[in-house]
């Protein structure tokens, strides 16, 4: 318990629970970069695991094990690239708003209403 208070104690809590952090912010259409962002994020998924395997089957099917041996790795690092790329054109905004939000809510939920009394 000793370490949950010493959490309660930093600024980012407090003010989480101060200034009641919400997803309001949610409620507000996004913009085109952020559906871009957004869009690459998931094209990066695509191209990630499901191409190593496709990889893998080729490999398996033409009997030629450097296809993967070789692909595999190149693939899932170009997944990774296009990942963070996504999440440069996303931001950081809404993660920022729902860290803030859960913080808010799990102290909230741990310390119940002596957390609000601090705060």
């Amino acid at each position: 318990m000793n370490i949950l208070k010493k959490i309660t104690q930093t600024e980012y809590v407090r003010s989480a629970v101060a200034e009641k952090a919400d997803l309001s912010a949610f409620k507000e259409q996004p913009s085109m970069r952020i559906m871009a962002g957004i869009g690459v994020i998931i094209f990066s998924y695509i191209i990630g695991w499901p191409a190593v395997s496709a990889f893998g089957a080729l490999s398996v099917y033409l009997k030629e094990p450097k296809i993967l041996l070789i692909g595999g790795p190149l693939i899932y690092g170009l997944s990774h690239l296009v990942f963070i790329f996504g999440m440069y054109l996303a931001g950081a905004k809404y993660t920022k708003i729902f860290m803030r939000w859960a913080t808010r809510m799990a102290v909230e939920r741990f310390m119940g209403e002596s957390i609000r009394e601090k705060a």
